[in-house]
């Protein structure tokens, strides 16, 4: 049989009885839809995680200081001041196959002021022309602060939308003066919002100034300090003219090599709380941090044996945590939907049944005239596919319909899932051919002189 002759008699037997076929398709469109709402939500979801968490900066990893133990009290993580600026340049010059960019993180606390307006932001941080990018800031008004003016500790900072709109409501900050914790500085810039980050978290209320100025200006440093172990590694020095830099007069001490129960440690002031490290992209950053390790235990001149005095932390791994959680949820979801699939498949089996019984007079005739069992087969699976397929079809509409008005009246997120789509069609002529195969292959095996004397 031709398939075009196919095709007309399977819509000649479907358009017999149209209110039949249209609650079959029914069953069809409902599961479709769901499926393809709940998968574009679930897109979407999985979206608007990886971008709130990609504002946070994307493939970075954190290098904190270890914990430390005194008369028993532990200070928990990053408790142990052990991390030196010098740090990040020596993972940028001898690891610069995996690291991109790297940046001392120096955070301070205090009330900002301007005029007669005052604030106390949620972060005041500090790094250096590599930070925005690593931490995935960009500047919305004015410019960045560049690498002479970390050198010398300039008075310059950015701040976010948040401060912008507390402190300078209705005139350009870029250029105007803001004091924090009584020092004054020069507003060089506006950052691009953020909005919340995935805690929840208010990112633009922030500042971000170069390290040097929050150590030297906000939270202080002693530039007469002696180097202990580790020192020529870290070494750094403040010029006359307040420039920072990697040689002279010794600035910031080295790591000691003492157990960390009730072992003295360098003063906070002289160290930096964290380095940022942004990893190229296209590598893991956990082999990154396995090349990162040995230079810094080197750095600190720690000897075999001696427990590392650092942590290091890859961001992506809760990113990772975060959208696994949300694909899971999704897939519950598409799970549920697929049961009224299921139900609606059941239905077409259930229909495909009666019409084989009511047009066994048919089927006996067909064959009288030559038709085939394989004729007989093909016609009713057809049926049964064609059902599915067009239920499909309008599922998607309608699954596409759903998702948009949730996001337009409900404001959820939510991704077009070409997958889904796909995903759907296929089902769809899968349920048609494995639930109208029985009745198909029932009808086939009807014997033509007893289907022609049914009544």
């Amino acid at each position: 049989m031709k398939l075009s002759t196919l095709l007309f008699t399977c819509l000649s037997g479907l358009v017999r009885n149209p209110m039949r076929a249209a609650l079959t398709v029914l069953g069809i469109v409902i599961g479709i839809a769901a499926v393809v709402a709940i998968m574009e939500i679930g897109e979407g979801s999985k979206k608007q995680v990886a971008d709130k968490f990609a504002s946070m900066g994307t493939n970075v990893v954190t290098v904190t200081g270890a914990s430390t133990s005194t008369a028993g009290v532990n200070t928990g993580a990053g408790g142990r001041a052990s991390l030196y600026p010098g740090d990040a340049d020596a993972l940028m010059k001898e690891c610069p196959e995996f690291v991109k960019s790297a940046s001392p993180v120096v955070r301070a606390n205090g009330q900002v002021i301007v005029g007669n307006q005052n604030w106390s932001p949620k972060s005041i941080m500090g790094g250096n022309e590599h930070y925005l990018s690593i931490e995935g800031w960009k500047v919305a008004k004015g410019a960045a602060f560049n690498k002479k003016q970390v050198e010398e500790a300039a008075r310059v900072c950015l701040i976010g939308n948040t401060i912008a709109n507390e402190l300078y409501a209705g005139v350009d900050p870029i250029g105007k003066d803001i004091r924090i914790k009584d020092v004054g500085f020069t507003v060089i810039g506006v950052l691009e919002s953020k909005g919340a980050d995935g805690m929840g978290n208010d990112q633009d209320d922030c500042i971000i100034l170069p390290w040097t100025s929050v150590r030297t200006r906000l939270v202080g440093s002693s530039g007469s300090a002696t180097i202990t172990k580790g020192g020529a590694a870290n070494a750094a020095s403040v010029s006359a003219t307040g420039t920072y830099s990697t040689s002279g007069v010794n600035f910031y001490p080295g790591a000691d090599l003492q157990p960390y129960t009730n072992a003295p440690h360098p003063l906070r002031t002289r160290t930096v709380d964290n380095i940022s490290v942004q990893v190229h992209e296209g590598k893991e950053p956990s082999a990154a941090m396995d090349a990162m390790t040995p230079i810094l235990r080197r750095q600190h001149d720690l000897e075999p044996g001696v427990l590392d005095d650092f942590n290091l932390r890859d961001r992506s791994q809760f990113v990772k945590m975060m959208t696994d959680t949300t694909a899971t949820i999704s897939s519950l979801l598409v799970a549920v939907a697929m049961i009224s699939l299921v139900v609606g498949g059941v239905g077409i089996m259930n229909i495909m049944m009666v019409s084989v019984t009511e047009r066994t007079r048919e089927i006996g005739l067909r064959m009288a005239v030559g038709a085939r069992p394989i004729d007989i087969m093909l016609q009713f699976l057809f049926e049964s596919i064609m059902l599915c397929t067009i239920g499909g079809i309008i599922g998607i509409c309608v699954g596409r319909a759903a998702s948009i008005f949730v996001s337009e009246k409900m404001g959820w997120p939510v991704a077009t899932s070409v997958e889904a789509m796909i995903l759907s069609v296929s089902v769809a002529a899968a349920i048609g051919i494995i639930f109208g195969w029985y009745p198909a292959w029932k009808a086939s095996k009807l014997d033509p002189i007893d289907a022609l004397h049914h009544e």
